[in-house]
């Protein structure tokens, strides 16, 4: 089984490339992040690889990282998902994006993929919600839950309460769930476990000013 090669691109489709190894060309289909990163390089590339071996058909998948890669793998274990489908997903929401619109159980953000539709959106968050966790985030972050998926509170906890609720703000001014989700993550481990609610608040919109301005 092939899991990585090593070698130029010798050219490159909407969904694929070829890669040209000692002389020998292997197609390749990738996410449109990893073509992107592939033609903007230089020389040599390597591309992690994930074989699909059917009766009529070897098709081989790339990554241009081991982080996206495994994302590919945890989407594939959910029924209705097949590669294709998990190479568009990969292809228009960032793996920590991703990640964080399945803790924040943002629907709206999943459905953006092609080919993914509200019921695949839920079955999606509902069987990687607690297997997500096997996944370390790109830049080693955690994304242990800083709240109940559903938004609701748990069992008196403040942290789940204050996170909840300055979640819920964010929200109603205008940010997406995932976006007011994952700064408000930022802002507990910034901040602790103990902070209040306005805080949560005033660092979350500090990290999704930074946020638009980067973007």
């Amino acid at each position: 089984m092939i899991a990585k090669l090593s070698g130029i691109v010798d050219s490159t489709s909407e969904d694929s490339l070829i890669i040209d190894v000692g002389g020998v060309g292997y197609h390749v289909f990738c996410s449109g992040r990893t073509l992107n990163a592939m033609s903007t390089t230089r020389g040599a590339v390597s591309l992690y690889i994930e074989t699909h071996v059917r009766e009529d058909h070897i098709h081989l998948f790339g990554f241009s990282d081991q982080y996206e890669q495994a994302w590919f793998k945890l989407l594939t274990t959910v029924q209705g998902v097949g590669a294709k489908v998990a190479l568009a997903m990969l292809s228009v929401i960032a793996p920590d994006a991703l990640a964080q619109a399945i803790a924040a159980q943002d629907k709206t953000a999943i459905t953006q993929a092609p080919g993914v539709g509200p019921k695949l959106a839920t079955r999606i968050m509902t069987e990687l919600k607690d297997k997500m966790g096997g996944v370390a985030l790109g830049g080693g972050a955690s994304l242990a839950p800083v709240m109940p998926p559903d938004g609701a509170t748990g069992g008196g906890d403040e942290t789940n309460t204050a996170a909840a609720d300055a979640v819920s703000v964010l929200v109603n001014l205008g940010y997406g769930r995932s976006d007011a989700f994952g700064a408000v993550a930022q802002a507990v481990q910034r901040l602790g476990s103990d902070a209040g609610v306005e805080a949560l608040i005033r660092d979350g919109l500090v990290e999704l000013s930074a946020f638009e301005a980067r973007a």
